[in-house]
């Protein structure tokens, strides 16, 4: 193997792979000399991406901006819809309870937490509508712009949700007509090996041998080069987070210029939860659920229950649902030799929170700024990739596990077992221990970069209504006021914004018509 790392090779399509492509084109696109670093992608013939995942987190904005995609190009091609957090509905008890985990960080986190000041108050304002405006905007369909406000700026902080075949086919055309990545389409027969033990080469039936430096496996839940020829065990987390299965389906709107929600709706049922989401043209609805506590003939009835008012019984009854199967799990290893897992192939839980599309920018981001000039560095590269990423991973689990172990459900053994502390990580539990006592703060989240920062935390326990028994302390007294200032602000600039901003459908129509103004 030549020692400079001159050939990248991206192994599948779909989001991961043509994303994972896109932000390593960008980064490498020199073209110039010994400096200049080849991307390929190798598509599959027969293989189709899952295409399910239609939410991002804020980051995905700098990510397009960065590969060089206009936002106007992204949300009139993709079906994209403004993504201002998630609303949780029913998690708590079965009925009439509701929370919002918000994009924007609580006002003032700067200078002090608030949570002690709100904690008086705490049954007559819930403290994400106490610290952020973004649960207003969000109850009254709100955008997080206004069409005079530029490409990937903001007014509320914002993600996408998006239609994700329609994305991947824009950044395949951008990748291949901008970006100068070389599109294969072959299906992989043999993964060919050097006498050390790093990829040589993958033989296509379509292309024949094609050789690289370095291989990114996004070839999805086959796990083709780090699972199926590396042998990297997957490391199952069925025992914390139990849904393994998920029914997809395509809601139409009712007219068509029926509102678009700002957030995406999950609600939870007897084994497990739906998610909704509003595209432009469009909802997406999905059931993730345990196979082991329920039927799927029972789990398609009540996704089919729940899309009934929106479509009547006859086209809810026929409409055409689609089955995935969900690993919950990750890799031991995701970067193994000159091997790198992205997207699926390294790891996937379940679609709450919609974590897999930022941890495909993540991984993509640090094989960017870390990749070595030479193969032999690659080695401590990579013992550092999966420190950084396994860390990701487990803060996931225990996040996610977070929103299931404090509910107070009592419906299903579904909730009955995830309320069971044992099936929690030691993590978690050690988190809940301490928050019995004190409130949580910023030095109880210990990961370096952490996916979900405390605020986060703070948005799910208060939602929960998990409070301890935790006066004021003397020596916040003196801060009494100011705490007072930051509420009244936040609540003046959440009837400034309710005032200012055009709904969701209205800012999208005038996109598709005049475009946002560029940066």
């Amino acid at each position: 193997m030549n020692n400079r790392i001159q050939q990248i090779i991206v192994v599948g399509g779909g989001s991961a792979g043509w994303l994972t492509a896109a932000i390593l084109a960008a980064e490498y696109k020199t073209n110039h000399g010994d400096n200049s670093i080849a991307i390929s992608l190798i598509e599959s013939s027969t293989v189709s991406p899952i295409g399910v995942g239609e939410g991002t987190w804020p980051s995905m904005r700098a990510t397009l901006e960065k590969i060089g995609l206009s936002e106007t190009d992204f949300i009139r091609q993709c079906d994209a819809s403004f993504k201002q957090g998630s609303r949780f509905s029913n998690w708590k008890i079965v009925d009439n309870h509701a929370y919002f985990h918000p994009f924007t960080f609580p006002v003032g986190i700067e200078q002090f937490d608030l949570a002690p000041y709100w904690l008086p108050h705490s049954q007559q304002i819930s403290w994400a509508d106490a610290v952020t405006p973004q649960g207003h905007l969000s109850r009254h369909n709100l955008a997080p712009k206004q069409i005079s406000t530029a490409e990937y700026a903001y007014v509320a902080n914002y993600g996408y949700h998006l239609d994700a075949g329609k994305f991947t086919e824009l950044l395949r055309q951008h990748c291949v007509n901008t970006l100068g990545v070389k599109h294969l389409i072959g299906h992989i027969d043999k993964v060919n090996q050097d006498e050390d033990g790093d990829i040589r080469s993958v033989t296509t039936r379509e292309q024949g041998e094609v050789e690289g430096d370095l291989f990114i496996d996004c070839s999805g839940f086959n796990a083709l080069l780090i699972g199926q020829h590396f042998d990297i065990p997957f490391i199952s987390q069925k025992q914390f987070l139990f849904n393994d299965t998920a029914l997809a389906v395509h809601v139409p709107y009712q007219q068509p210029q029926d509102p678009i929600a700002s957030h995406t709706l999950s609600t939870a049922q007897s084994s497990g939860w739906i998610w909704d989401i509003g595209l432009s043209s469009r909802r997406g609805v999905g059931y993730t659920f345990s196979s082991a506590h329920t039927r799927i003939e029972d789990a398609e009835q009540q996704l089919r229950q729940y899309i009934q008012p929106a479509m009547g019984d006859k086209a809810a009854s026929s409409a055409e649902i689609r089955k995935i199967a969900i690993q919950p799990g990750y890799r031991q290893k995701f970067w193994h030799r000159n091997c790198v897992a992205v997207g699926m192939a390294a790891g996937f839980i379940e679609p709450l929170e919609a974590s897999a599309l930022v941890m495909v920018e993540l991984s993509a981001q640090m094989i960017c700024e870390q990749l070595p000039q030479s193969r032999p560095a690659m080695d401590s590269v990579a013992k550092r990739f999966n420190e950084k990423f396994t860390g990701r991973w487990q803060q996931i689990i225990e996040f996610l596990k977070l929103h299931y172990t404090l509910s107070q459900r009592s419906d299903s053994d579904y909730w009955h077992d995830h309320r069971d502390k044992s099936t929690n990580p030691d993590s978690l539990n050690e988190l809940l221990n301490l928050w019995q006592s004190n409130l949580p703060s910023k030095y109880d989240i210990t990961h370096t970069d952490a996916l979900f920062p405390a605020a986060s935390y703070q948005y799910v326990l208060y939602g929960m209504g998990y409070m301890p028994d935790h006066p004021l302390r003397k020596k916040r007294i003196d801060k009494l006021n100011q705490a007072e200032k930051l509420f009244n602000q936040n609540m003046q600039q959440s009837k400034q914004l309710l005032a200012a901003l055009p709904s969701n459908r209205e800012l999208l129509n005038k996109i598709k018509q005049l475009g946002l103004p560029k940066i």
